[in-house]
């Protein structure tokens, strides 16, 4: 995997960019879902971390570990034709 160029900064709480997992192309049964009927995934990669928030509270979570988030967790971004999304770290359910 290419090196990222996006590195969050810490506020009032650790912020994480995760890397999202592709939809479901298919059922189980084998039938075909189309674009508009696709949920957006829950599960993603974390890519990376900022290091420390105000507090002085270090993140849990690592780059590398597959997390589950909300559906509507994080802030959609583009960088260079790839799609990451921006949350808190305590946006994330759980570590997989």
């Amino acid at each position: 995997m290419a090196k990222v160029s996006i590195k969050p900064v810490a506020g009032t709480q650790n912020r994480v960019v995760i890397k999202p997992a592709a939809a479901e192309e298919t059922t189980k049964g084998g039938i075909i879902i189309p674009d508009t009927a696709k949920e957006k995934p829950q599960r993603g990669e974390v890519i990376s971390i900022s290091e420390i928030d105000e507090k002085g509270n270090k993140p849990v979570v690592k780059p590398g570990d597959t997390v589950l988030y909300g559906k509507y967790a994080g802030t959609e971004v583009t960088v260079d034709g790839s799609d990451y999304l921006i949350m808190r770290e305590t946006d994330i359910f759980a570590i997989v």
